[in-house]
Formats: C-alpha cells, sequence, structure tokens
C-alpha cells in the first residue's frame, strides 16, 4: 500500500518469522513475526516486525537485520528500539496502541513525547492521517485512559483542543492487523524519515 507518495508498506506473505527476545514486559520469549517491507523511494528498503510473543505479548518494532545498510544515525539508533506495544483494552474488545509520536534529539537519537493535546499530535503526525486512520472499520482515537478524575477532554479531529495534554491511544478490533502497523510507521519511523530526509518535505 502507498502512505506517502515517496513510501510504501507491503506485508510479507510468507510464514511468521521465528525468533527470541525480551518483550516489552522484559520478559524472555519466542515470538513468531508478522514481517512487513518499509520501502521510501530510492531508498534502502526498511523491516517492520508486528511480533505476537508466545507469552501473550505483543509489540511493533522497526527490525534490525544481521546487515543493516548504511544510513544516517537518527534512523539507525530507531532500529530494535521504541517499540509499540498492542494491549488488550479493559471492559473493552477492541486492542489499544498507545500514540506516542517521535523526536530526534540533538545527539541524533530518536525519543518520544507522551503527553500532547490533540492540536499538538496533529502538528506533528499531520492531522489529515489522523483522521484518515480513524476513519478505518472499527478504529478509534481517544484518550489513553478513561478516568473521570482526570477531566480529560474528548478526542475531536475536526476541532482538535490545545488546552490540556493527555495521552493519546488507537484502539483497533483485534482481527486487524494491518492498522497497527501503518499506525507504527506513521507515528515512529515517518518523523525520523523526515528530520534525515528521506521523505519530501511537502507531505503532510
Amino acid at each position: 500500500m502507498r502512505l506517502l507518495d515517496d513510501l510504501t508498506l507491503t506485508r510479507h506473505s510468507g510464514p511468521r518469522t521465528k525468533k527470541t527476545g525480551t518483550t516489552c514486559s522484559g520478559e524472555a520469549s519466542v515470538a513468531g513475526a508478522v514481517t512487513w517491507e518499509l520501502r521510501p523511494a530510492a531508498r534502502p528498503s526498511l523491516t517492520v516486525h508486528d511480533n505476537h510473543w508466545a507469552n501473550g505479548e505483543r509489540d511493533i518494532v522497526l527490525y534490525k537485520p544481521t546487515v543493516v545498510p548504511e544510513m544516517p544515525a537518527a534512523l539507525s539508533n530507531l532500529h530494535n528500539r521504541l517499540r509499540s506495544g498492542i494491549s488488550v483494552s479493559p471492559g473493552r474488545s477492541e486492542l489499544r496502541m498507545m500514540v506516542f509520536p517521535t523526536y530526534v534529539d540533538p545527539r541524533e537519537r530518536p525519543r518520544i513525547k507522551k503527553s500532547l493535546t490533540t492540536a499538538d499530535l496533529a502538528d506533528r503526525v499531520g492531522l489529515h492521517h489522523l483522521r484518515e486512520l480513524a476513519s478505518r472499520v472499527g478504529v478509534a482515537l481517544e484518550p489513553a485512559f478513561d478516568r473521570p478524575d482526570l477531566d480529560l477532554p474528548p478526542v475531536d479531529l475536526d476541532d482538535p483542543q490545545h488546552d490540556k495534554t493527555l495521552q493519546h491511544a488507537l484502539y483497533f478490533p483485534s482481527p486487524d492487523d494491518e492498522t497497527p502497523v501503518i499506525a507504527y510507521t506513521r507515528f515512529r519511523i515517518v518523523p525520523v524519515l523526515r528530520h534525515i530526509g528521506w521523505l519530501s518535505p511537502e507531505e503532510g
């Protein structure tokens, strides 16, 4: 699929890649990884793994292959780091993925920003990209925590609020394997690709 004019994402049709490692909770486990190829125009392709761990955990990460082509430090430093965990939503049938967009610090290390106003999130990711994600069947962008004491504003993409910071989350149906990978690419990888000049700046 084409995510941007100069960026495509393709799911590999073969069996899951077997791997061992450590889950987001720090437990050693074995995973079957669904492999996706991310291809920026005229640049080396990147590999994204949707890891399904034997202990029930799941995360998405920019996978670091044995041989990594030469690339700027900011992108190299993103490999095998800043995973996005996917979890069951308490009291809901959908799965949940936190929306923490990436930025690059002065040492060329990718970092994440956890709390943002919805307007700030839209500025970082692109409002039309957020709307595109939220318009997918069964998908919703909402506050990550339903706590009345926090008095969190609703996430309204027709009128993004700029008064209160909160942690946003993307909710999606459990059979939907495509949405979380698209979201991970937009929130985690695309900001770094823009930073290093691998994507056209006019792509919003």
